[in-house]
């Protein structure tokens, strides 16, 4: 009986079962712009003046350890995803490689973090676009608010989710090329802005350089601080690239194409966060932009540089909607495997004549509508960070695993140092999660706890391991 909670799907998991197979229109460009479009975000926008708050100057190590981090569990997810081209990313490299029990923790942690991501993604979206919609159309702000500010529902927020799912619905390859020009839109915006920022870079504002110090602590005020307590808030801003791993049943060559997106994303947005974060910082005082809800723009402004201010906002409108393709996307992907698998109602992987799972697309846009409209997000959505960290662990672990053993098996993309670059990954990981709210680690338990009840009392019974 103990054994069942272990068992492990082939691994070579192609599947020809009638109609269940996803057709493969994605070459490397569409999942290049996949990854920058997931990664690049409200993160960089939003975060970096969290991070501020936190880190001071140093938030710039804090991007620095983050996307380090990062950057080892991308090249474990490339050696993965060659080895094992299917739908499912962490979820599936785990099924095959350690077992189902923990396969199902990794895929209900991944069903967490998309979820929450593509809700809050939509509601910050909603944030930026509700003053323009009350001054443009007069839609007032009860129906553009969820309930914890005091309005009604928030319209704009499930719109863009109903617009994002409808574009999947058409086709994996025609939103995929909608996104990667939109993703053009969102890197030129930070190009301006560092080209913009850089010149007036003074080296007084890097003094002091690391205010609060290194660990996570407790101030005065009660706000935790500390450069490893951004680095696991600024996490946030990397993370995406994962959803690349979702594409592999997608993709025309997926020994050639996912290395390259999913290194190739890394690789790209690792360059541009840093140097915008020194940007950021060398510009003017950390304390001036902390905590700003706009810190790129305020900064802009502060320079004197009003309209490319104007421009970068115009452009996280414009551009935002690409982080909530790539989520949702992922999102939908990691439910039909597990569908797929047994672990929830089979009857949700039914695919269209255009080759997309048009029953899970839309049950996805329902419950991220209801989470975007209604429910208050708030602290809630460091949870986001809590699933990815598991996720991030649990491939690193299974690339070690797999060298041990199968160190023959084919791999058309061999991680580096297989073992430095994998415990960076397990340990850092490890070490970000611990240094996340308190708060957020409790609610993470809770939703893994009631995660292990469904998977007992429903999906165990009715999975198909093979």
């Amino acid at each position: 009986m103990t054994d069942s909670l272990f068992r492990r799907k082939p691994i070579v998991p192609e599947r020809q079962d009638g109609g269940r197979t996803l057709a493969r229109t994605l070459s490397w460009p569409h999942l290049v712009a996949l990854g920058v479009g997931a990664i690049v975000g409200t993160g960089i926008l939003t975060l970096i003046g969290v991070g501020a708050d936190k880190a001071g100057p140093a938030v710039i190590v804090s991007f620095g350890i983050a996307g380090l981090i990062c950057a080892c569990a991308a090249l474990a997810y490339a050696e993965m995803a060659t080895m094992i081209p299917a739908s499912g990313s962490a979820y599936t490299y785990s099924y095959v490689v350690i077992g189902e029990l923990l396969a199902w923790v990794v895929g209900w942690s991944l069903i967490l973090e998309y979820s929450l991501v593509v809700s809050a993604v939509a509601v910050g979206w909603s944030g930026y676009a509700a003053p323009l919609l009350q001054a443009w159309a007069g839609v007032p702000m009860a129906l553009m608010q969820g309930p914890e500010l005091g309005g009604i529902v928030n319209l704009p927020a499930i719109g863009v989710i109903a617009l994002v799912a409808a574009l999947l619905l058409v086709g994996t390859r025609e939103s995929a090329t909608l996104n990667a020009l939109l993703v053009l839109v969102k890197v030129i915006a930070l190009v301006v802005f560092v080209a913009v920022a850089l010149p007036a870079l003074n080296p007084a504002n890097f003094e002091p350089f690391s205010p609060y110090g290194f660990a996570k602590h407790m101030g005065p005020d009660g706000v935790e601080r500390g450069v490893m307590a951004a680095a696991a808030i600024i996490f946030f801003a990397f993370y995406g690239f994962d959803a690349i791993a979702t594409a592999a049943e997608e993709t025309r060559n997926p020994d050639r194409d996912l290395k390259i997106g999913i290194v190739g994303s890394m690789l790209i947005c690792v360059a541009i966060y840093v140097a915008v974060a020194v940007a950021a910082v060398g510009a003017i005082a950390y304390s001036r932009f902390a905590n700003s809800p706009e810190p790129l723009a305020l900064i802009l402004r502060e320079l004197g540089s009003p309209r490319a201010a104007q421009y970068l906002a115009v452009s996280a409108i414009v551009a935002l909607p690409t982080v909530i393709l790539a989520f949702f996307y992922g999102q939908s992907r990691i439910f039909f495997t597990m569908a797929r698998d047994g672990l929830l109602p089979a009857s949700l992987a039914t695919l269209s004549s255009r080759g997309t799972p048009v029953r899970i697309t839309i049950f996805t846009a329902i419950v991220v509508a209801i989470l975007a409209g209604f429910i208050p997000l708030g602290e809630l959505a460091a949870l986001a960070n809590a699933g990815t960290l598991a996720a991030f662990t649990a491939v690193s672990i299974c690339m070690l695993v797999m060298r041990r053993r199968a160190p023959d098996a084919v791999r058309t993309f061999r991680a580096p140092l297989p073992w430095v670059v994998g415990g960076i990954a397990i340990l850092g990981c490890i070490y970000l999660f611990f240094s996340l709210p308190a708060k957020t680690q409790l609610w993470f338990f809770i939703w893994n706890v009631g995660g292990l009840f469904v998977y007992f009392l429903y999906a165990r019974r009715h999975a198909v391991a093979g």
